[in-house]
């Protein structure tokens, strides 16, 4: 076989063994934006003012980064999947884009072939929108990037991922709240709204594209609506005087069932006031010997929420994840 002929077989074979690409026409996921004509438009320019008010351009994020990356932190049992026809079971490649066709309930995603095609329309229409247009169009990215279904597991975190990253940088937020924390405690209206997201159009009145306008706009507004409702959750559970009050009533139920030292709270008092609390203050501060300020230092230091940057250091306020539930009462769900 000559090198010619060689090189026109390895090329055979690698077209062969190619993701397949059914020509599927990218009109299939439109439309991807509500239009600023449509019908179902109004009332959600509000609801993004208002969101960017309480709250305070879309930076290029890959989204095979994303699956990468996440993908790295969950343990070895999460990254294999089972097959639901066949109950083989495959390792998860994280970042790499599914090489085969998928169902999603009654969706059948786009074929693997035309993922780049599609990712690559996805990236267009989202990538470089105005402040405004990137909260109301946050939505339909979201539900847009879950139709596409670009990997074979870990879509729906991904998605998440990226509206945080989103409202993250076009709001401002700082990352005191996120949206996946909105969805993930209204689940079932979350997954009845992305179903109707995947509906095709109905009739005239539904907007112009393939897909259903009036189920976009429904998911847009339930989007906004509960990133809305997670900015006046935190803006409720943070208050400062509500957080010192929690703070320091943990302090003392603790001192009563003797875990802590009587006068504990008198240091963490002083520093939710000041800031920080230079080590030298704290005999003064509790009219007790250094070794016995020490001793309360030290108890607070066990329990995680004191720190320091070094024996000499002036100590800091700490949050364990171990009291949030008793610190900042609903922000994570309570575990059965």
């Amino acid at each position: 076989m000559t090198d010619s002929n060689a090189d026109i077989e390895t090329a055979t074979k690698k077209d062969t063994n190619a993701p397949s690409d059914r020509g599927e026409a990218l009109s299939l996921m439109e439309p991807m934006r509500i239009s600023e004509s449509s019908r179902h438009r109004e009332g959600l320019a509000d609801l993004a003012v208002e969101l960017a008010a309480h709250a305070a351009g879309f930076r290029r994020k890959s989204v095979c980064e994303v699956h990468k990356r996440f993908g790295e932190l969950l343990p070895e049992e999460l990254l294999w999947i089972s097959d639901p026809e066949t109950n083989a079971r495959e390792k998860m490649i994280l970042g790499a884009l599914r090489e085969r066709d998928v169902e999603v309930g009654q969706h059948v995603a786009v074929s693997p072939g035309a993922l780049p095609r599609f990712l690559g329309q996805f990236e267009k229409t989202y990538a470089k929108l105005g402040k405004a247009e990137t909260i109301v169009a946050a939505a339909a990215a979201h539900h847009r990037l879950l139709w596409i279904y670009p990997f074979l597991d870990g879509n729906g975190r991904v998605a998440r991922l990226m509206s945080h990253a989103m409202l993250l940088e076009t709001l401002d937020t700082g990352g005191v709240w996120s949206i996946a924390r909105g969805l993930a405690r209204n689940v079932r209206s979350y997954k009845s709204h992305l179903s109707a997201c995947d509906l095709p159009r109905r009739n005239d009145l539904d907007g112009r594209g393939h897909l259903s306008e009036e189920g976009l706009t429904a998911f847009t507004r339930f989007f906004l609506e509960t990133c809305l409702g997670q900015v006046t959750f935190m803006e409720e559970l943070v208050q400062p005087k509500r957080l010192r009050d929690r703070i320091l009533l943990w302090c003392e139920e603790e001192a009563r069932a003797d875990t802590l030292p009587p006068k504990a709270g008198r240091v963490l008092k002083a520093i939710l006031y000041r800031g920080e609390l230079p080590r030298g203050e704290v005999p003064e501060l509790l009219g007790a010997s250094e070794r016995h300020a020490r001793r309360i230092v030290a108890a607070l230091a066990d329990h995680g929420v004191v720190v320091s940057n070094s024996t000499r250091a002036p100590l800091r306020q700490a949050f364990p994840a171990k009291l949030a539930s008793r610190w900042m009462p609903g922000l994570f769900p309570e575990q059965p």
